[in-house]
């Protein structure tokens, strides 16, 4: 088949390229009125593509044999080279081609009918020649009214080159088939293995039931023997009841005494258990007390530290300064903001890591105007936050060893801004 449809694509070549020059200048020159051209009335370098691309050769081989009025006995090639002699003069072959090709690209016909002009008519045909419809595009452009001699040639042009790319595609699909042979034996090959392994899976499969079965019928065969023994065993206990009096009530009264003494042993754990939670309880109370203890200290402190606070000098005017004091005791806090608020500052607090949480403390910073770092009550990474804060912003910092209230004073009398 491929030597076969190389000839035809051969004669197609031949036809379409022969002497352009020549053949162009033998053209019939298109009709200036509205009819459509026949097919005998079309280049004879036109008959080979028109019949190859628009007409398949069993269709043909129909028409042939209709219109001869026998059954024609030639191969493709020469049925195809005769239908291309016939079609170059009217004749019964020619027109029955004519009606089938009409009849076959119907629709295509009806659009080219809108085309009045040469430039729209070859507008149509780049655009039909893109699509599916490539023979019916190829018979409506060549045998409309305003088919030039120069865009018959540019169409069979197209045409010629496309039979070209058609062979190729051709001679791909016949190397890509025989690669899927290939293919297909290997994988063939691979699905003899697999069938191979399956029946082993199978048989190894059926011979493992057999066993499972054969251990089926051994634990069947323990199961009755165990149920016969559990059968003996009652009834030498029914013998044995019979033959000692009372032996229930004792076997009653002795499962009491088991149950009573697993319940002495759960109470005393139990009590165990609540000894201890009250002795934990009560470590609890005691170190509670020593923290109320701890705050009273703290709170009695911070009241004297109030009273010695008013009576130091204030520091100098810190007005519209947001001063930030990083660490320090709890109880003191309210002091700090008092001392710093008479100053005519905004205090700011953070305990240094220990409750707050670090990451607040970027925040708390980039707020500040100044900052006092008490380092005795801070973390080693607050610290380092402040200091590297402080200094790469330019913020003035003093850092203040122990936290005391003359220590603030100290520090607040330091961050005044030089008069």
């Amino acid at each position: 088949m491929c030597d076969r449809e190389n000839k035809l694509i051969e004669v197609a070549v031949r036809h379409a390229t022969a002497g352009s020059g020549t053949q162009a200048a033998t053209l019939p020159p298109a009709p200036s009125g509205s009819r459509r051209r026949r097919l005998w009335e079309l280049g004879s370098h036109a008959h080979c593509p028109v019949i190859g691309v628009c007409l398949p050769i069993h269709a043909l081989r129909r028409l042939v044999t209709k219109a001869a009025g026998a059954q024609a006995s030639a191969d493709d090639y020469e049925l195809h080279c005769g239908a291309i002699t016939d079609c170059k003069r009217r004749g019964p072959i020619a027109e029955a081609v004519q009606r089938e090709l009409d009849r076959r690209c119907a629709l295509a016909l009806r659009q080219t009918a809108l085309a009045k002009t040469t430039e729209a008519l070859r507008t149509w045909w780049c655009e039909a020649s893109q699509g599916k419809d490539l023979a019916g595009a190829l018979w409506a452009t060549l045998t409309h009214a305003r088919c030039t001699t120069a865009l018959e040639h540019e169409v069979l042009g197209e045409v010629h080159m496309l039979q070209h790319q058609v062979g190729m595609g051709r001679r791909v699909d016949l190397e890509r088939f025989e690669a899927l042979v290939d293919q297909n034996s290997v994988l063939e090959h691979e699905l003899r293995n697999a069938v191979q392994r399956c029946t082993r899976q199978a048989d190894e499969h059926a011979r493992r039931c057999d066993e499972q079965q054969g251990q089926l019928m051994e634990v069947r065969a323990q199961l009755i023997a165990r149920d016969t023994a559990c059968a003996q065993l009652r009834e030498e206990l029914q013998a044995l009841h019979a033959t000692v009096p009372g032996l229930k009530k004792r076997t009653e009264l002795t499962s009491q005494a088991e149950w009573q003494a697993t319940r002495i042993q759960d109470l005393e754990r139990a009590l165990n258990q609540m000894q201890q939670d009250a002795e934990r309880h009560k470590r609890r109370a005691d170190e509670q007390a020593a923290e109320l203890l701890r705050r009273d200290a703290e709170a009695a402190l911070a009241e004297r530290e109030i009273a010695a606070a008013s009576a130091i000098d204030t520091p100098g005017r810190l007005d519209d300064c947001a001063v930030l004091c990083v660490g320090g005791r709890p109880a003191s806090v309210p002091l700090y903001r008092h001392i710093v608020e008479r100053t005519g500052g905004r205090f700011l607090h953070h305990d240094g890591g220990e409750e707050e949480s670090s990451g607040k403390l970027e925040a708390t910073l980039a707020a500040a105007d100044m900052v006092i770092c008490q380092t005795g009550c801070i973390s080693h990474n607050a610290y380092w936050r402040v200091k590297d804060h402080c200094k790469r912003t330019g913020k003035r910092c003093v850092f203040v060893e122990s936290p005391s209230t003359a220590g603030l004073k100290r520090a607040l009398v330091e961050l005044q801004p030089a008069h």
